[in-house]
């Protein structure tokens, strides 16, 4: 079997495994105030070039999302996102876990748009009757969004007009940030990205660590006694080492950025590999995540071989599946799925 089902199926790449093997011994204090999480925290703020920015790293993406939100909202506030937007689809309630409603308005292949979010708010504050409702508190994307789609520079300008001028942060979901930053299709630096939200996080569960997303609070706005928050909410590890060093690692020596690159090269060979087999693309995405309609009966005969993701039903009888690159992705790999998919098709 060979799999394509994600970008964090595979543990972690081996500069990381090395550093915390070389590390191992030596004694670190706790709770991420060791010196590979300070070092991390350093790299990554140069490589933003943001002077208001604070650095947290947390352990996944669901915790992340929680940890963001819950602590950045009043009691009455939620938060609006796609409705195809993760903390609205996959992550099991967690937002409305910690008592904030997610605001669903359309996703257009994973993007919202900046006039229905305007009209979105302006309609809330309309109704005679808000006062008895749910606050649009924060405004929540992902970049890239789970289609694989990428806002552009334009794209986050005006939708960050619309949050200042609604006076409620805008928060970026970067899980795969370093796909979305190495893509062809991009126009937004690590630097310019600080200056278009109010936090984002730099996401190393799928782009190379075994864990581990920085959160970057780009205007000196870290909730206040944040530590004690993260907590609270069960996020904060002793070891707090193991984030550190593997984000120090990432951000040296241009590593995340080598990644990133690495893995949309490797979607460039699997798109060509996917037309050339024939396939009809749901959405042909600028980053690592591919999306096809396939019969349902040739997606079982795939599947005895290769291991995709299954999106959605697109009728009675073809599926979506995804088909992701990741950083441990190999040509090997890439020819393999060519020899499958040309016996199969």
């Amino acid at each position: 079997m060979i799999s394509f089902a994600s970008d964090y199926t595979t543990g972690a790449h081996p500069d990381i495994l090395r550093r915390l093997i070389d590390t191992n011994l030596e004694p670190a204090t706790g709770y991420g105030t060791d010196i590979y999480t300070k070092n991390a925290e350093e790299k990554i703020k140069k490589a933003c070039k943001c002077a208001g920015a604070q650095v947290y790293i947390a352990t996944g993406g669901t915790q992340t999302n929680q940890l963001v939100i819950s602590t950045m909202l009043n009691d009455y506030e939620g938060v609006i996102a796609a409705d195809t937007g993760h903390i609205s689809v996959h992550e099991a309630g967690a937002i409305e876990y910690s008592g904030h409603k997610v605001l669903t308005i359309p996703g257009h292949m994973g993007k919202i748009d900046a006039g229905e979010l305007k009209t979105f708010i302006d309609t809330f504050y309309a109704d005679d009757n808000h006062e008895h409702m749910v606050f649009p508190g924060m405004v929540y994307i992902s970049q890239p969004t789970e289609y694989g789609s990428i806002y552009s520079k334009a794209e986050l300008t005006d939708i960050y007009d619309v949050c200042k001028k609604a006076d409620i942060p805008l928060f970026i979901d970067g899980a795969r940030l370093a796909y979305a930053l190495t893509s062809d299709e991009n126009d937004v630096s690590l630097d310019e990205l600080c200056n278009l939200c109010d936090v984002f996080y730099i996401g190393g569960t799928k782009a190379g660590a075994l864990c581990g997303e920085a959160i970057v609070f780009t205007k000196n706005n870290m909730p206040k006694h944040f530590i004690t928050l993260v907590k609270q909410r069960g996020d904060l590890i002793a070891k707090g080492r193991l984030l550190g060093i593997q984000f120090e690692t990432l951000f040296t020596d241009d590593l995340y950025f080598k990644i990133g690159r690495h893995v949309n090269e490797c979607k460039d060979k699997l798109v060509k590999i996917l037309k050339d087999a024939g396939f009809e693309f749901f959405y042909r995405s600028p980053t690592n995540q591919q999306f096809v309609i396939i019969d349902n009966d040739k997606l079982k005969e795939l599947e005895k071989e290769v291991t995709v993701s299954f999106w959605e039903k697109y009728d009675y009888d073809r599926t979506v599946i995804r088909f992701a690159t990741g950083w441990s992705t190999t040509d090997d790999d890439l020819g393999k799925l060519k020899d499958i998919l040309e016996k199969l098709f």
